[in-house]
């Protein structure tokens, strides 16, 4: 199987000129992500969780996980760039968050109910917003350069979708077939 394929199985996030229309869809991507995360995993067992979407990538509990450290970061995003002018954001180590004490031991319910909290909160922060706070900017320093919130709504949209499509990967091939 071609591992770019398994690595970006929506495909890489580009999303060109963004429509306010396009920003909507994202808004009701982002809200519904939680449920749509729980409804694929309601029947996942312990062995299920360790199984990974492609070789040496991360596990079902890991992906869960990053889920929730990722849009709790966004969600904080979000309200700086709202609240401040054009503020440098504080990045993480994701791939050191990921292989953590609590990410092995914690049920992903943790992570699940963390994700539900957030995007209410988001998806109410992102549906009373108007048209020109989607070009209110947070500087990422590690791009060094500034990101809009139209661009980084449609970011984290893409980030949901994409990870739940590697969950459903790794539940439809298994720990055994990348052995």
């Amino acid at each position: 199987m071609d591992i770019e394929k398994l690595k970006f199985p929506i495909g890489k996030y580009s999303p060109g000129e963004i429509k306010f229309e396009e920003i909507q869809r994202w808004i009701e991507d982002i809200a519904n992500l939680p449920e749509q995360l729980s409804e694929v995993l309601k029947n996942v067992d312990e062995e299920a969780l360790s199984f990974t979407y492609r070789p040496e990538g991360w596990s079902i509990r890991q992906l869960v996980h990053h889920l929730a450290d990722s849009h709790m970061n966004a969600f904080i995003r979000f309200k700086l760039a709202l609240t401040e002018d054009n503020p440098t954001i504080k990045p993480y180590l994701e791939a050191k968050w990921a292989t953590m004490h609590d990410v092995k031991e914690v049920p992903i319910e943790s992570s699940v109910s963390i994700l539900k909290g957030v995007h209410a909160r988001l998806a109410s922060v992102l549906r009373d917003m108007s048209v020109q706070e989607f070009s209110r900017k947070y500087t990422h320093p590690e791009h060094g350069k500034s990101l809009d919130l139209a661009y980084t709504v449609g970011m984290y949209s893409w980030h949901g979708r994409h990870h739940l499509a590697h969950i459903k990967c790794a539940l439809k091939f298994g720990r055994a077939y990348w052995n």
